[in-house]
């Protein structure tokens, strides 16, 4: 079976501007052990015929992506063998759109609609995940925004890639959150947090201050498939932390 571990290639995104770093940093990653990757943050003149391609010679799958959804939406065609050529059934979502975020009925709109973008992807094999940050945890009358798109999006096809930092900064619990996603939280974003007098920092999964026993204890319950290492911002060498990290999911027993 393979690792559960993947990286999120925004962590190392200023090393991926062009076709030859991005090999480079690919090759890194595999060698600190990772065996798969989530694609974002990279140059956008790097095609992804590249992108493959170097991943490739490293030997890392691209468990997962980011994507525009006006790309979901408006190009089916064109998202669909963008996979197709990376082998990857994860399709992502940074947040929703701007314009989704105004109130509670555009956060539930978005919901309906994206569900029926992601039951289009369905049919040719696709996941649609959401990502969330930290303002999903903003109330709407008395609900929440992740609460909105939980509730109000069709379970068999709108499925989530919670994020443990961003859930944690929004006030509310990581472990929590993963249980009332269930089945429906494939993919994980493992990010921990610390602080610096005052101050919130991104952290080594383990350097920091996340339930990190509770976590991966949700995570197993749920039967999620892949846990994303990912770091916004590192306080040194990014590829220093996302070792730090692999080596300490290992050390807690991560397969």
């Amino acid at each position: 079976m393979a690792s559960k571990i993947a990286a999120q290639m925004y962590t190392v995104r200023q090393a991926c501007q062009t076709a030859e770093d991005m090999a480079e940093s690919l090759q890194r990653i595999a060698d600190i052990g990772y065996e798969s990757v989530q694609l974002s943050g990279h140059g956008q003149e790097i095609t992804p015929e590249q992108i493959k391609a170097a991943c490739d010679a490293a030997g890392v799958a691209i468990c997962a992506t980011h994507v525009p959804f006006e790309m979901m939406r408006d190009d089916l065609d064109g998202t669909v063998a963008l996979h197709q050529l990376y082998d990857c059934r994860y399709a992502g979502i940074g947040g929703a759109p701007r314009e989704a975020q105004e109130s509670a009925e555009t956060w539930s709109a978005f919901a309906r609609e994206a569900s029926e973008v992601a039951e289009a992807m369905a049919e040719h094999g696709l996941v649609f995940v959401y990502h969330n940050h930290s303002h999903e945890l903003a109330k709407f009358g008395d609900r929440t925004a992740l609460q909105i798109l939980l509730e109000d999006s069709d379970p068999e096809y709108f499925m989530f890639e919670p994020d443990t930092y961003w859930l944690q900064h929004g006030g509310a619990s990581p472990v929590t959150w993963l249980r009332l996603m269930g089945k429906r939280a494939p993919v994980v974003h493992f990010k921990d947090m610390a602080m610096r007098g005052r101050e919130q920092l991104f952290a080594e999964i383990g350097e920091g201050n996340l339930d990190w026993p509770g976590i991966l204890a949700a995570c197993e319950e749920i039967g999620a498939e892949y846990y994303i290492v990912e770091q916004d911002t590192c306080q040194g060498d990014p590829f220093d932390s996302l070792k730090i990290s692999f080596d300490n999911l290992k050390a807690m027993g991560v397969e």
